[in-house]
């Protein structure tokens, strides 16, 4: 949970900038679009996979190099 004191009621501004700086901070828009849809574990095992094979390709043509 993100808190921000507002020191000055007429700088709302500030303030605003102040919440969306500290969100992103702890992470919490990187979770939110995480969470926007439901993905079965199936699947995310094999995206992960994926993923670990497209790294590994990248590694592996990099060293060629």
């Amino acid at each position: 949970m993100v808190f921000i004191k507002v020191r000055d009621p007429n700088n709302l501004e500030d303030a605003i900038k102040k919440f969306k700086r500290e969100c992103e901070k702890n992470g919490i828009l990187k979770e939110i679009k995480r969470r926007e849809y439901y993905m079965p574990p199936s699947i995310q095992r094999k995206i992960k996979k994926q993923e670990a094979e497209r790294r590994a390709r990248r590694t592996k043509s990099k060293k060629r190099h």
